[in-house]
């Protein structure tokens, strides 16, 4: 019985360090996630410009000819830019990206599409390097925290292969793979593709007013060629905002219930300890009993 008690406190006392550490997590992860979520505010407004004024380059031109915006004959490689987590402690947040492009990778083979995945973040990496698949760039070091710098790292890879012939290693499509912000408590794993740009004819009103007038100047491919490429700078840049708030959050929510979960198994010990000293103790108490009632018999037969 003593050595069940003992077994019991070891066991209390060490689900008390891991509530510890889950609820330093959590505070950590609590106290990071508005700086997070002001930065992706703050980014938002020049994300948002950036992409009317490419719409607006492409939309009140009838001739253009870039490759960023034309759809290729074929489609034979696509980039997969992957965004996961440099830390762990975030519950499914990685998993639920890496299944995500998963299954594009997946549709990419049916359609005899060849993936190449670059990938940010060490969970990301690890996770493609223990499955044997091939990366052809890797970052890390940046998620809680990423910069526009980091952004750009990122983007000149991407592009450098868009640019290419998929003959020569080049790509003919790009994917982001990220983490959408929607709440605190939602975050989503979507795919958006890059490039080349997907335009859509809609009937009606734009959603935020008419598109502005511009003038080029010399021409409207060098201005695509200047504007492109901070276009998807800015969407990547965005993303990565976007990911580490996600990815915050995420942990917030896991810590808090991991620190929940032990909270409860602390209770659920603690009675199970005090239950195992009752028994302790009602135990020495009947050994005593019984070793009183046996001496007394003794006393009286030699009487």
């Amino acid at each position: 019985m003593a050595a069940q008690l003992r077994v019991v406190r070891a066991r209390i006392r060490a689900v008390k360090s891991i509530a510890k550490i889950t609820r330093a997590q959590e505070l950590i992860a609590s106290s990071r996630i508005i700086r997070a979520q002001n930065r992706m505010r703050a980014a938002e407004p020049y994300a948002r410009e950036l992409t009317t004024a490419v719409e607006a380059v492409v939309s009140r031109s009838t001739t253009i000819d870039h490759p960023m915006i034309n759809e290729p004959e074929s489609i034979t490689r696509a980039a997969l830019l992957i965004l996961t987590s440099d830390g762990g402690f975030a519950g499914a947040y990685n998993a639920n990206v890496l299944r995500e492009a998963a299954r594009l990778r997946q549709r990419n083979t049916d359609a005899r599409v060849a993936s190449i995945n670059y990938v940010a973040g060490r969970k990301g990496i690890s996770w493609h390097r223990f499955r044997d698949l091939e990366l052809a760039e890797q970052w890390s070091g940046f998620s809680a925290q990423p910069t526009y710098a980091d952004a750009e790292r990122l983007a000149t890879a991407v592009l450098d292969a868009f640019e290419r012939d998929p003959k020569d290693g080049g790509v003919d499509e790009i994917f982001l793979i990220s983490t959408e912000f929607v709440s605190m408590l939602t975050q989503r794993p979507v795919v958006r593709r890059l490039l080349p740009l997907e335009i859509e004819e809609k009937e009606g009103e734009r959603p935020g007013g008419p598109l502005p007038s511009y003038e080029f100047e010399p021409s409207t491919d060098i201005v695509l060629d200047a504007l492109l490429p901070q276009y998807v700078a800015s969407r990547i840049y965005y993303a990565m905002l976007e990911a580490a708030a996600s990815e915050l959050a995420a942990r917030r929510r896991a810590m808090k219930a991991a620190t929940d979960n032990a909270n409860d198994l602390i209770d659920r010990l603690t009675r199970e300890a005090n239950n195992a000293r009752q028994a302790e103790i009602t135990q020495e108490i009947s050994e005593i009993v019984g070793g009183a009632n046996a001496l007394a018999d003794a006393n009286a037969g030699s009487e």
